[in-house]
């Protein structure tokens, strides 16, 4: 499936295609169960969980905003915002230790 949905990923601002994700806001290791959540393209959901812990995403970074603040997160959006909405790049998650 490539088709575009008829939504924004909230994080890159891309229209949503598939490959897309259900990310949690606040993680369901840390008790996000029934709580927020929002599609995001895979890619964009691959990249924050490679840069955040869960209790870094509970703790701090669990609103698109605070998301987007980051620079590392703000530098990959910077460069995925020239790629098609279906671009997906399996080595962007690289879980962290």
């Amino acid at each position: 499936m490539s088709e575009e949905l008829d939504v924004d990923c909230p994080l890159c601002g891309r229209p949503l295609a598939h490959p897309y994700n259900r990310h949690h806001l606040l993680p369901l290791s840390k008790g996000g169960k029934g709580t927020t959540t929002v599609l995001l393209h895979k890619i964009c959901h691959d990249k924050i969980h490679s840069v955040f812990t869960e209790m870094e995403l509970k703790r701090h970074y669990n609103t698109i905003e605070k998301l987007k603040a980051d620079e590392e997160i703000a530098n990959f959006l910077k460069w995925v915002a020239k790629k098609e909405p279906q671009f997906y790049d399996g080595s962007v998650r690289k879980n962290k230790a």
